[in-house]
C-alpha cells in the first residue's frame, strides 16, 4: 500500500493540492482533472463553453441548452514522464427528454494507478499483488430556468481503492467510499447589446460551477479523514469572430478549492500533551462551513494567488454541414507558493456527421525546468457521438451541434 499511497502524493502535487510548506489539501485529487481533450487542448477552460456532454464535469448547466443524444470516451496515460502504468479514463451520456423539460446525463471517471507487490514490513519477500484505482459515477440533470438561463445538477457517488487490504499495523481497510453533489447555472443570453460592440447574442456565456459539494473521505477511521476537493469554477465564453465557414471563441476560467486547510496544534494555543507534532491538524471544517471559511482562511492578496486561471482559443473551420474541423490552443497558471503548474495546451478536432475526435497535448517546455514535469508531453485522445439533436447557435460550434 505505501507505494500506491506514494503515486497518490505524486498526483496531489501535480494537480496542485500541495501547497509550498503546507499539507496536502484534499484526498480524491482525480476529480479535479480535466477529463476531456477539448476543454484540455484550451488550457482546460470550459466552464464557460460547456456545449457537449463532458460539460457534466465541467458545467452541467450548460447541457440545458442541447438536445438530442451524445456518448463520449476520453483516455489519456497520465504522467507519462514517470512510466508509472497510470491511465485516465472518462465516459459520457447525455439524453434530451422532452416530457422533463431537460436532460438526464451520466459519466463514468476512472484512474487506474497500476499493478502493485505486497511485501511485509521488514521483510521484501512478495506476498502477493493488487490493483489501485480511483473511481466516480455521476448522475446528473439539467434544464433552462427560461431562454437565457440553465441549470445543473449531479450526484456523484465516489470510490477509491488504494489497496485491497490495510499494511500491518493500521486499523480499517486501504477503501474508502463517499457522495458529493454539484450545483451549477449558465447564462447564455439570445440577445446582448454592448455598446461599442453590437449584438453579442448567442455570443457570449457565463458559467459557474460548485462541484465535489459532500463530506470527508477516510480509510483508517474517522478521526483521519480528508475533505474531498471541492472546487469553485467561474468561467466566460465568446465568440469573437463568425462567418459562414469560420468562427473563433475565446474562454476564459477561473478556479478555487473550497477546502479548510486545518489549524495546526501550535497555531491553535494547544499544549502539553496536544502539541507534541506541531504537523498535526486539529479537526478540519465540515464541507458546508468551508464553502463559505475558504474564502477568507488566508490574508487577501493569498486568496488572489490561489485562484487558479485558465485560458483559451478555439477556431472552427466548416467545409460543409456534416464536416467541420477545429484547432486549439491555450494557458493554464497557477502561483508559484500555491502548486506552480504552468504549462501549454494544444489540440485539434474534427466533426464528421454523428462522429467527433478530439485529441490534445499539453507541454511545460518553454518554462524553467519544464521538460522535467510530470505532466509533460500528455496526450488525451476523445471520441465522441451525437445524434437526434435540433440545429441551435452553441457557443462552440460554428453553428450548432
Amino acid at each position: 500500500m505505501k507505494k500506491a499511497v506514494m503515486i497518490l502524493m505524486i498526483l496531489l502535487s501535480v494537480i496542485g493540492l500541495n501547497k509550498i510548506n503546507a499539507q496536502g489539501e484534499a484526498a480524491v485529487p482525480f476529480l479535479l482533472l480535466a477529463p476531456d481533450s477539448r476543454a484540455g487542448g484550451i488550457g482546460e477552460s470550459g466552464s464557460g463553453l460547456a456545449d457537449n456532454s463532458s460539460a457534466i464535469f465541467w458545467n452541467p448547466a450548460g447541457i440545458a441548452f442541447l438536445s438530442g443524444s451524445e456518448v463520449g470516451v476520453t483516455h489519456s496515460n497520465w504522467l507519462p514522464q514517470f512510466n508509472l502504468d497510470i491511465f485516465y479514463d472518462y465516459l459520457t451520456y447525455r439524453q434530451y427528454i422532452e416530457d422533463i423539460s431537460g436532460s438526464v446525463t451520466a459519466s463514468v471517471t476512472y484512474m487506474n494507478y497500476g499493478e502493485f507487490v505486497r511485501t511485509g514490513s521488514n521483510d521484501p519477500t512478495p506476498l502477493g499483488t493488487f490493483r489501485s484505482f480511483d473511481a466516480a459515477f455521476t448522475a446528473g440533470y439539467a434544464t433552462k430556468l427560461s431562454n437565457d438561463w440553465g441549470l445543473g445538477v449531479n450526484f456523484r457517488l465516489i470510490y477509491s481503492r488504494l489497496s485491497d487490504k490495510p499494511t500491518e499495523a493500521e486499523q480499517g481497510s486501504g477503501t474508502a467510499t463517499t457522495i458529493s453533489f454539484d450545483v451549477s447555472t449558465m447564462w447564455r443570453p439570445e440577445s446582448l447589446y454592448v455598446p461599442f460592440i453590437g449584438e453579442m447574442g448567442n455570443r457570449f456565456s457565463v458559467g459557474v460551477n460548485l462541484s465535489n459539494i459532500g463530506p470527508k473521505i477516510y480509510y483508517i477511521d474517522q478521526a483521519q479523514a480528508d475533505p474531498i476537493p471541492q472546487n469553485f469554477r467561474l468561467g466566460f465564453a465568446v465568440r469573437v469572430f463568425e462567418d459562414e465557414f469560420n468562427s473563433l471563441t475565446y474562454t476564459l476560467d477561473f478556479s478555487k478549492l473550497l477546502v479548510d486547510k486545518g489549524v495546526s496544534k501550535t497555531d491553535s494555543g494547544l499544549t502539553g500533551e496536544n502539541a507534541e507534532d506541531d504537523t498535526t491538524t486539529v479537526k478540519r471544517k465540515d464541507f458546508y462551513e468551508a464553502l463559505f471559511t475558504a474564502w477568507a482562511d488566508q490574508s487577501f492578496g493569498e486568496e488572489l494567488r490561489d485562484i487558479v486561471t485558465s485560458m483559451g482559443l478555439e477556431y472552427w473551420y466548416g467545409v460543409s454541414g456534416d464536416f467541420m474541423f477545429a484547432l486549439r490552443a491555450g494557458y493554464f497558471y497557477e502561483d508559484p507558493s500555491f502548486g506552480n503548474r504552468k504549462f501549454v495546451t494544444l489540440g485539434a478536432g474534427i466533426r464528421y456527421d454523428l462522429y467527433g475526435f478530439d485529441f490534445s497535448y499539453l507541454t511545460t517546455d518553454m518554462f524553467k525546468n519544464g521538460e522535467n514535469h510530470p505532466l509533460n508531453n500528455t496526450l488525451r485522445f476523445t471520441l465522441s457521438i451525437g445524434w437526434g439533436g435540433q440545429p441551435q447557435k452553441n457557443i462552440g460550434f460554428p453553428r450548432g451541434i
